[in-house]
């Protein structure tokens, strides 16, 4: 066996204080690898190199669940370093822009900060300008012409929600408003959507709910994903497994003989038609304008990891 060292011996070798060990054996970021007789963590040489791992990752800014990822493989290193490096482009891109409004105000001596207020009102867009802006572009590119209308503000509920009706948001925020305009604008990014659309015509072929009642239970089904979230229940745990066949009958219509398996198939396919670059760094923009929005997003990860758990879980049954 590997020679194990007490949590003082680990926290003096790594450099990470006892308290913070501690901390991340709470969270399940890093369990020792046993205990003395009296009840004391034990660590290895490996648990030491995950360690100064998780260091490193906190020193280039990722953040607790983003770690917890990577480490359990749940992402790709790969796609864990495309989504650091572009929050820390918008970062940078923030920081570029509250220096120039700063520099600015330097220059008005006497009412310089009168003049910040105004100018920060000015970048700054409000929620009337938002919905103007997002109804322009969806009746100008024809995004879901071919979907009912009373079904229309049913899919893009979450964006108006956390999004559009966003209140008063800070300057990196605004950056990242600022950008998102700059990419919905983009004619690939609504190329890109409209791949997405017939993905969803399913729905709306003799539904099972009416909007109102499907956006409600939408609603109801990300609120028990964020609880799964939070209490660290794996993909094929019954928890999540449960929330995936609920998923699939809110998304069924009335014709389906066999909408679980309908919808892990669809869903699937959805998952990796969204994975382009314009559909990635939009939800990427979305996070960091609504923390509301980012624990979504990582409610349908998890939707996904749990609906590619049953795919696998059915392959194997049915090979043997």
């Amino acid at each position: 066996m590997d020679k194990t060292y007490s949590i003082g011996e680990t926290s003096k070798m790594t450099g990470t204080n006892a308290k913070t060990i501690r901390y991340y054996d709470e969270i399940g970021l890093i369990k020792p690898a046993g205990h003395t007789e009296g009840g004391h963590r034990l660590y290895t040489t490996e648990d030491m190199w995950r360690l100064e791992l998780i260091a490193t990752l906190r020193y280039l800014d990722f953040g607790i669940d983003e770690i917890r990822q990577i480490i359990s493989e749940g992402i790709s290193v790969e796609k864990a370093l495309d989504w650091q490096i572009e929050s820390l482009e918008t970062q940078a891109n923030t920081i570029t822009n509250m220096i120039s409004i700063l520099r600015q105000a330097k220059e008005r001596k006497g009412d310089s900060l009168r003049y910040i207020h105004d100018l920060v009102n000015t970048r700054t867009i409000d929620t009337e300008k938002r919905q103007q802006f997002i109804a322009e572009k969806v009746e100008e590119s024809k995004l879901f012409e071919d979907i009912p209308a009373d079904w229309r503000g049913s899919l893009l509920y979450f964006f108006n929600k956390y999004i559009i009706q966003q209140p008063k948001v800070s300057a990196k925020q605004t950056a990242a408003w600022q950008e998102l305009q700059e990419l919905i604008n983009d004619p690939q990014f609504i190329a890109d959507l409209k791949n997405v659309e017939p993905l969803l015509f399913p729905i709306f072929h003799q539904p099972r709910y009416n909007a109102a009642t499907w956006v409600r239970k939408l609603e109801d089904i990300h609120k028990r994903l964020d609880k799964a979230l939070k209490q660290q229940y794996s993909a094929g745990s019954s928890m999540v497994q449960t929330i995936v066949d609920d998923m699939a009958m809110l998304y069924a219509n009335s014709e389906q003989l066999n909408p679980k398996e309908d919808f892990c198939r669809y869903f699937a396919e959805y998952f990796q038609t969204i994975q382009t670059k314009h559909l990635e760094r939009c939800n990427t923009l979305c996070s960091i304008i609504s923390p509301q929005y980012h624990q979504l997003s990582k409610g349908s990860l998890l939707l996904y990891q749990g609906v590619q758990w049953k795919l696998q879980h059915r392959q194997e049954q049915t090979f043997k």
